[in-house]
This record gives C-alpha cells, sequence and structure tokens, in this order.
C-alpha cells in the first residue's frame, strides 16, 4: 500500500512544494508512468506531471496497473484562487456529487461522483496550522478547510492542499516550504508518527459530515479546528441544489423538495463512511444558512437515511 503526492509543473504552488518536498533526504527515482516521472521515499510516490492537476484522471488505478503497488491514498498539491486574494492555505476533499449526469463539470470529476474523503483532513488542518505558525505565516495567511469540490476522478481516499490566493503567493517559497513540511511530518517520511492514521483514533470514531454553509465552510471549521475531530466531505449550499416547493408546501417535506441536493448528501456520507471503516459518520448542519423549508427537507431526509445529526460537543 503506498501514497500518491501529486504535483504539476504548470502551477507554482503545486511545483514549489513538491521541489522542496524533493530536497528533503531519501528520495529514490521511480517509474514513469506514461511519461510522467516518479519518486519514491518509503511507501510514498511523488507524481509530477505536466497537465492541469485537475485533469489527470485514475490515477490510482494507473499506478497500480504500472507497479503493481495497491493506492492507499491520494494528496495532491494546487493553487487556491480566492475573490478576496487573501493569502491562504487550505485543506479539502473532492468532488461534484450535486451535479446532474447532463452537466458538464467545469473543473474536473465525474458528474454526481465525490471520492472518498482522506481521513487526514481534520488533523494535517491542525498541523497545518501548526507549521505555518512556527515559520511566521500566520496571521498573513489564513489555514481554512474548503468545501468539496473539483476533480479529478479518483477513487481512493483524497485531499487536496493549497497556497492561495495570488500569482504572488503561490510562488511563495515560505509557503511552498510550509506545505513540504506537512507532507513530511504528515506521512512520517522523517521517521515519525504519521498524522491523522485513522486506525490510531484513540477511541474517537465519530466522524462530522458538514452540510451547508459557505466554501470555507465556517460553522464546520469551529468544531474541525478543536483536537481529536475527524472530517469526511463538506457540502456548502452551492453544493446542494434544492428546489422552492412554493408557499402551498412550504413545510418543506423531503419528497415535495426538488434538485440533486438528496444525491449530494447520499454520496457524501457514503464515501465518508467507507473512508472510516468502524466510524460513526454524523451530519453537522450550519443551521442558519438554511431557510426553514430546506432545514425541514434535509432533516427529514437525513432520517429517512438513518443518518444522525451532530451537535458540536459530540466531535470532541
Amino acid at each position: 500500500m503506498v501514497t500518491l503526492v501529486v504535483a504539476t509543473t504548470t502551477d507554482a504552488a503545486s511545483l514549489g512544494p513538491a521541489s522542496a518536498l524533493l530536497a528533503m533526504p531519501g528520495w529514490l527515482p521511480g517509474p514513469s508512468l506514461q511519461e510522467i516521472p516518479s519518486f519514491k521515499h518509503g511507501e510514498v510516490r511523488l507524481l509530477k506531471h505536466d497537465n492541469s492537476i485537475i485533469s489527470e484522471d485514475h490515477l490510482d488505478k494507473r499506478w497500480e496497473e504500472l507497479t503493481g503497488e495497491v493506492v492507499e491514498e491520494a494528496i495532491f498539491l494546487s493553487k487556491h484562487t480566492a475573490v478576496s486574494n487573501r493569502p491562504s492555505l487550505t485543506v479539502h476533499p473532492i468532488g461534484v456529487p450535486h451535479l446532474r449526469d447532463d452537466e458538464v463539470p467545469p473543473q474536473g470529476g465525474k458528474p454526481g461522483w465525490a471520492a472518498p474523503p482522506s481521513p487526514r483532513i481534520g488533523p494535517w488542518l491542525r498541523l497545518l496550522k501548526t507549521i505555518a505558525q512556527s515559520q511566521n505565516l500566520i496571521p498573513e495567511f489564513e489555514v481554512t478547510l474548503e468545501a468539496t469540490h473539483h476533480g479529478p476522478e479518483i477513487n481512493s481516499p483524497t485531499m487536496f492542499v493549497e497556497i492561495g490566493s495570488t500569482e504572488e503567493h503561490w510562488k511563495r517559497q515560505d509557503a511552498a516550504q510550509v506545505v513540504a513540511s506537512l507532507i513530511w511530518e504528515g506521512l512520517g517520511l522523517g521517521g515519525g508518527v504519521k498524522v491523522g492514521d485513522w486506525n490510531r483514533n484513540d477511541g474517537n470514531n465519530k466522524v462530522l459530515l458538514g452540510i451547508g454553509g459557505g466554501h470555507y465552510a465556517p460553522r464546520h471549521m469551529d468544531i474541525v479546528r478543536n483536537d481529536g475531530v475527524w472530517v469526511g466531505h463538506l457540502l456548502s449550499g452551492y453544493a446542494l441544489p434544492m428546489e422552492d416547493p412554493g408557499k402551498s408546501k412550504a413545510q418543506g417535506n423531503a419528497k415535495d423538495v426538488g434538485g440533486t441536493w438528496k444525491h449530494a448528501i447520499k454520496v457524501a456520507y457514503e464515501v465518508t463512511k467507507s473512508s472510516f471503516p468502524g466510524g460513526e459518520v454524523l451530519a453537522h448542519l450550519d443551521q442558519k444558512s438554511f431557510k426553514s423549508w430546506q432545514k425541514n427537507a434535509i432533516t427529514e431526509f437525513l432520517t429517512e437515511q438513518n443518518i444522525k445529526i451532530g451537535k458540536p460537543g459530540d466531535f470532541y
């Protein structure tokens, strides 16, 4: 079982951390995957391709077919863009489970699909903040989750680690070094204990499935920043398309509310559950982000699906 770390030469915020990581001791050249060079360090395989980070689908399957090595997880290095242009370091799961089959994903992936979320997302968010603080990047850089979005299509537990939000920040060597240190420490490449290993969860088996809120998941962040919290998919409001049933059905019964929101929740729950064997996945709702009919419909649907709703204190 190996971990794939994926970078692209077309993105400074991807290439910078990859180069800083490869400058650390112990790396050896590995086999090429269809002209994509690889490097190996213990059970970690770093791939460096020349395409968009969201365009190389099924790298886990392709790597296994080439080498016989089963991919346990994938970590992608990428840039982050934001209207605010605020410097940031972000982590997030990937998928577009809310898109209809006839829609073309604007940033990779497959309509209706979500990758299993890496169990490391919560622990690595906290580690990322610790490393960024030690390198004096905070408060200039914000360390935050992002909601589930974009591709590429992959079936192994996956997370993105991103540097934002402008070309100036993408090229920052200090930010690149922080991300490289996150990978190095988080995967135990220096000989330390891996961070975010679900099999060593110290008895806390509750997993947060975020539902609602904005792209940076502020209400869910309030919980995940606490030690010991595990997090799966984070579905923001835009990933829960709900058709207003009208005043005659203002109570918001789940059966009356059209849209792909049910499919998005179901897929996000199922793949989150697959990433945390033996865990209890609890939905956490950003209550104030919903209108009453939306909250009623979502609550009813979660009950129908036997998905429990958690309060903040249930997760730590």
